[in-house]
């Protein structure tokens, strides 16, 4: 299978399970990982998506790939669609400590920023998940969240009180 001429495709969630299929072993999550850093934006953009279903399915997969996983988080002007991915994969996983922090930064500037509530909720659960192992974290995760609850949509405030609970 040649995950680029699927990925060129339309975005289905056909071709997105057939991915997901493909893909079970190491070597094959590398070379979806590949298309995904390398693009072009559209290639990156439909590839996120299985992604973060494969690291949902086998979180070890996501192990090597942490460096560009950040430095595609970091990325100013990113895509939602690559930053909800993700993100959506990193709250499957636990991030190696050397990660952690700048992670956690991306996290932060995407939960107080002006982003879609997709990629709150995201970030919002994979910080509550670092400050699992990083209590100092929970003193500065509740009150932002708290701060944004009066004006949260259903889904915000329905996750952010499960991951204030989980806080507390």
């Amino acid at each position: 299978m040649k995950l680029v001429e699927l990925l060129e495709q339309p975005k289905k969630k056909v071709q997105r399970d057939r991915i997901i299929r493909y893909v079970t072993t190491q070597h094959r999550f590398d070379e979806l990982m590949q298309v995904f850093v390398q693009g072009p934006i559209r290639i990156t953009q439909r590839a996120a998506w299985p992604i973060s279903y494969c690291v949902e399915h086998n979180p070890q997969l996501l192990k090597p790939h942490y460096p560009a996983v950040v430095k595609l988080l970091a990325l100013p002007n990113q895509t939602d669609a690559v930053k909800r991915n993700l993100l959506r994969a990193l709250q499957f996983v636990k991030v190696p400590s050397r990660y952690q922090g700048r992670i956690a930064d991306c996290c932060f500037a995407f939960l107080i920023g002006k982003e879609p509530i997709a990629i709150k909720v995201f970030a919002m659960t994979v910080l509550a998940n670092l400050a699992a192992e990083n209590h100092e974290l929970k003193n500065e995760i509740i009150p932002i969240i708290e701060s944004q609850l009066p004006f949260g949509s259903a889904g915000f405030i329905s996750r952010a009180r499960k991951v204030l609970r989980q806080l507390r």
